[in-house]
């Protein structure tokens, strides 16, 4: 019945998509790529798919771009109002830039995505980090792309999702800079500094600054951040192209704002927090230098990198259950190599052979809390934390070798087949530097001594784009891809209550439970088709994506109080995503990007229950944003966006749900003169109460979204 359930959807699916092709196809094409506005036309490039430039209809992958003009319409507060003017694709926040992530899965904090930052990962596969976008300087990136779902064969653990890659920005070839100041509610403000020396014997220099500090609109919310973004680009006497990015982000948080109330908080009290005590403290350090060097039609490309990352976190989502205050840091030393060699007179053929390697050692110290409660159930507030014991201290080094080969030939002049394979192979050595049973806080904790596990993988992609004609281009892939478990999941335990010896026993056998979890894996099938027709831009794309052994937390049957990571069974994600664009006017213009998707457990039994053909809480089926732009005079622009998360569920049971929500938001431009332009924006224009986020336990919780909020200000250039 299950299957017959997914058939019957996924026909249904491929028949919109390709009811909408059919009428597109039939429609009377135009070449006028002046007139992509938000949508990417097929002379677009695209650097994420092969590491390097190539143009959009060659890409046999769903890939959104988002170009620096939209990242100055928007100046995005927090990620999530830049990224959802691509289909598929939502953010929620968590408080300051924090936020899960929902990319053909569910609104998670699963380690289920690729964050990269100019095709290089921000943070090492065994260190996952949900937020890891606020590590980068986004409101000054110079383009952001999203490949939606399962990644090539160029990359390998975590691009399951999807990969989100910002790249870096330029240095322009005339020196000058600019200063953007903005002021904005709840204690806003922002100075976003760039300068750049231009073109000289020594190349290209660009330098940018990002200080942001809010007081945030709920109790103890205030959010800082510091960024410096270094980037300098060169040509050698050889040649050679040199680029060397150093990229620095300080973030102090208070992170309990974006925790859940009670319904009744919800809609009476939204600026109230029961987590007030929580905090988050972030240090990222990048430094990468990619070197280029042309032969004939060959290209090597060489880049070793740098990261050191340290966190301080008071989680808020452990202070009911597990409250503890950790220190984690790891450095990353990695080499990215790559050869490609085209092939002209053999049906223009590519191929491209490379290796990553990576070794990143990090560690992990934490420390139970006491803490002091009042109130009771969903409501209880806690202050005066107090630390008791040492729990964790562990120092774990994680290595990565991944050989891979690309290849791409053109049978025919419209026809373009790819084809890759990728082979990857992780390990930690983990050493513990404490007892492997310690009773703390009411409770256990278990660790192994030491530990070694390993895990590989061999992945494979196919995929074909075919142009029917000079403006309309049909793509489809299958891929293959894998997520092996995180430090946190295979060696930090969730604590067990109750007393010695029972609980001791219990925290060894969890201990030992989580150093056999196995990698995700995951395959999906996608076909779509892009281009132009008439005076309409689009781009629409049917998937089916499958997760077996699939990572996730759920309530420990024997300690509902805490929580466990285990494989659960088989999930299915299958959807249909649209984004369509059309100038209306010579003054009018109509962007929108929107999506639905079906994801359900396909095997699921657990100690909690069999949930086999129930929806996946926290998996709206309908996403969907809509921008009318407005620019009655060259020196004016007005945008009206609204954005849609459609309803989901809160439990793997399917009794209770969120009915989601809608928002209007409200921008503005007007260019005063050449080095001089005000801005403003309205978000939440209407002043609704929405939740960012809500679940189930007891009764339903929400964490509020963000009520009617101006900013404004003023960017000079000179």
């Amino acid at each position: 019945m299950t299957h017959k359930f997914n058939c019957e959807r996924l026909s249904l699916a491929v028949s919109i998509s390709l009811a909408l092709s059919t009428w597109l196809t039939s429609a009377r094409a135009e070449n006028t790529t002046e007139d992509a506005g938000k949508i990417a036309f097929l002379e677009d490039v695209t650097v994420t798919g092969t590491r390097e430039g190539t143009k959009l209809k060659d890409a046999p992958a769903s890939v959104g771009i988002v170009k620096r003009a939209a990242i100055e319409a928007v100046a995005p507060a927090h990620p999530q109002e830049l990224l959802r003017q691509i289909p598929g694709v939502a953010l929620a926040s968590t408080n300051g830039e924090g936020h899960t992530t929902a990319i053909r899965q569910p609104f998670n904090t699963s380690p289920v995505y690729l964050f990269l930052e100019d095709g290089i990962p921000i943070r090492a596969t065994g260190f996952f980090n949900h937020n890891a976008l606020y590590e980068t300087n986004l409101p000054q990136a110079g383009g952001v792309e999203v490949v939606r779902g399962l990644g090539s064969a160029l990359y390998g653990s975590d691009a399951i999702g999807g990969i989100v890659n910002v790249l870096t920005r330029a240095p322009e070839t005339k020196a000058g800079g600019s200063l953007n100041m903005e002021l904005g509610s709840y204690g806003w403000k922002r100075i976003l500094g760039s300068a750049n020396t231009g073109l000289g014997n020594n190349g290209a220099f660009r330098a940018d600054v990002n200080l942001t500090h809010t007081d945030g609109w709920r109790d103890r919310s205030a959010y800082d951040r510091q960024s410096l973004s270094l980037r300098w680009d060169n040509e050698l006497n050889n040649g050679a192209l040199l680029k060397t990015i150093l990229n620095y982000t300080k973030i102090d948080q208070q992170t309990g704002a974006g925790s859940n109330l009670s319904e009744n908080d919800f809609r009476n009290n939204p600026t109230k927090n029961y987590f007030g005590i929580a905090f988050r403290k972030v240090e990222a350090l990048r430094i990468s230098s990619n070197y280029e060097q042309a032969f004939g039609d060959s290209l090597l490309s060489i880049t070793p990198y740098l990261r050191d990352n340290s966190m301080d976190l008071f989680a808020s989502f452990t202070l009911s259950s597990d409250p503890t205050i950790s220190h984690t840091e790891n450095k990353s030393y990695g080499l990215l190599t790559k050869w490609r060699t085209d092939f002209p007179s053999v049906m223009n053929a590519r191929l491209i052979a490379g290796l990553d390697l990576e070794r990143s050692p990090g560690g992990r110290q934490e420390d139970s809390v006491r803490v002091t409660t009042t109130g009771t159930g969903v409501e209880r507030v806690f202050s005066d934390p107090r630390n008791a014991q040492r729990i964790f201290d562990y120092n774990v080094v994680f290595k990565s070798t991944s050989p891979y080969l690309h290849g791409e030939i053109s049978p025919t002049q419209a026809l373009r087949l790819t084809a890759g394979l990728r082979y990857d192979k992780l390990s930690y050595d983990m050493n513990n530097n404490i007892e492997s049973n310690i009773n703390a806080n009411g409770g256990a904790y278990a660790l192994a001594p030491s530990s070694n596990p390993e895990f590989s993988k061999v992945s494979p992609k196919l995929g074909f784009t075919y142009a029917l004609n000079a403006s309309q281009n049909l793509y489809g892939s299958y891929n293959e891809g894998f997520r092996a478990p995180s430090e946190s999941q295979l060696f930090r335990a969730s604590r067990v209550t109750g007393t010695a010896p029972a609980n001791t026993a219990q925290a060894n056998s969890r201990s030992a439970a989580s150093l056999a979890l196995n990698p995700i894996k995951a395959h999906q099938f996608e076909l779509g088709l892009r281009g132009q027709s008439g005076t309409w831009n689009y781009d629409t794309v049917v998937y089916a994506l499958t997760k077996k052994d699939d990572l996730t937390s759920v309530r420990d049957p024997a300690d509902l109080n805490n929580r466990i990571n285990i494989n659960a069974g088989e999930t299915s994600h299958l959807g249909v995503e649209l984004a369509l664009g059309k100038r209306l006017s010579e003054t009018l213009r109509f962007d929108t990007a929107l999506s639905y998707a079906i994801q359900r457990y396909e095997d699921n039994k657990t100690a909690n229950g069999d949930f086999s053909g129930k929806a996946i809480p926290t998996a709206p089926r309908v996403l969907a944003n809509s921008i009318l732009t407005w620019k009655p005079l060259e020196t004016v622009t007005q945008e009206l966006e609204w954005t849609r998360i459609g309803a989901y569920y809160l439990d793997d049971a399917n009794t209770t749900q969120y009915n989601g929500h809608s928002i209007f938001n409200l921008r503005g431009a007007w260019q005063l003169k050449k080095d001089l332009r005000l801005f403003a924006r309205l978000n939440n224009l209407t002043d609704r109460r929405y939740a960012e986020s809500a679940s189930f336990s007891t009764a339903r919780t929400f964490s509020p979204g963000l009520p009617r909020t101006l900013y404004a200000g003023v960017d000079v250039k000179f």
